[in-house]
């Protein structure tokens, strides 16, 4: 049985890691490479890094990739601008494992098709940015700014044709809401995609990353909670394990004994317990 995978994301704009809100505001966080070498050392399954700015526009970004690559052990998807064959040459060819597609898909759908052939479905990464609107959900191209009067389900149908391995739904209108997943719009795909699901937009607990797995992800994005919480892929990953998902449990650090709140914060132990611990040797963990 395939485990259930949880992927960290990163936003960069003009070279910096941000925070997303509804594709609109992005508060700054920092160095992408110094987020993706924290993630990768909690215990993430795997990253993916949107340059958002190069979104519609061009990929011009292939140097800074090696910096990413270089700290990170885990699968690294890479994405923002890519229109051609030659853009996701570039991507891979600089330490990257998987290619995400958006525009290109309505732009220049033979990318996807020739890329799949060159390196594998498996290597891309079809992402589908979506709004709800009065007659149901429509999907957007160029860094949510042009409408494709496509429904989610005619361009995921149109991705997994042209040779995409996973597709990648992101909700715009729960973006940075810390709301949860739009389940609906999930289960509106998995009803038509033959291929792994990725969730995105609006996690910000634990629980919200449960939700997606009882609606049919195979995979959860997750954004913004995951830049303040030391260890908190770790955390999130105990918490759905100890409910019964087939987790990667391969994070150094191990959380079976301790109680979190609704965000996944360590609470702070009883005093009993607090007392035991004085005399209990804990090795110290070398990443």
């Amino acid at each position: 049985m395939l485990k259930i995978r949880l992927i960290a994301l990163l936003l960069i704009r003009e070279g910096i890691c941000v925070q997303s809100i509804g594709f609109r505001r992005y508060l700054p966080v920092g160095r992408p490479e110094i987020a993706v070498e924290f993630l990768d050392s909690w215990g993430i399954d795997e990253i993916i890094c949107l340059n958002i700015d190069k979104a519609g526009g061009k990929a011009d970004y292939f140097s800074e990739i090696e910096r990413y690559a270089t700290r990170c052990q885990v699968p690294l998807a890479i994405g923002g601008g890519i229109a051609s064959v030659d853009d996701a040459a570039h991507i891979i060819s600089n330490g990257a494992d998987k290619v995400v597609i958006n525009s290109a898909l309505i732009n220049a759908p033979d990318t996807v098709e020739k890329a799949a052939r060159r390196y594998g479905s498996q290597s891309i990464i079809a992402s589908i940015d979506c709004r709800r609107d009065g007659t149901g959900y429509r999907v957007w191209v160029n860094g949510g700014r042009t409408q494709t009067g496509f429904t989610p389900s005619e361009m995921a149908r149109r991705a997994q044709d042209l040779g995409a391995g996973e597709l990648m739904i992101t909700s715009i209108d729960r973006d940075g809401s810390k709301s949860g997943y739009d389940l609906a719009l999930l289960q509106e795909i998995s009803a038509t995609s033959n291929i792994p699901v990725i969730i995105a937009g609006g996690a910000a607990k634990p629980a919200h990353l449960e939700e997606a797995i009882l609606a049919g992800a195979e995979a959860m994005a997750v954004g913004n909670s995951f830049h303040f919480v030391e260890h908190a892929p770790a955390l999130a990953k105990q918490y759905l394990a100890d409910r019964g998902h087939n987790m990667r449990m391969d994070s150094p650090f191990r959380y079976d004994d301790s109680n979190t709140d609704e965000f996944g914060r360590i609470l702070k132990k009883d005093e009993e317990t607090l007392s035991r611990l004085r005399f209990i040797k804990i090795e110290k963990i070398v990443i």
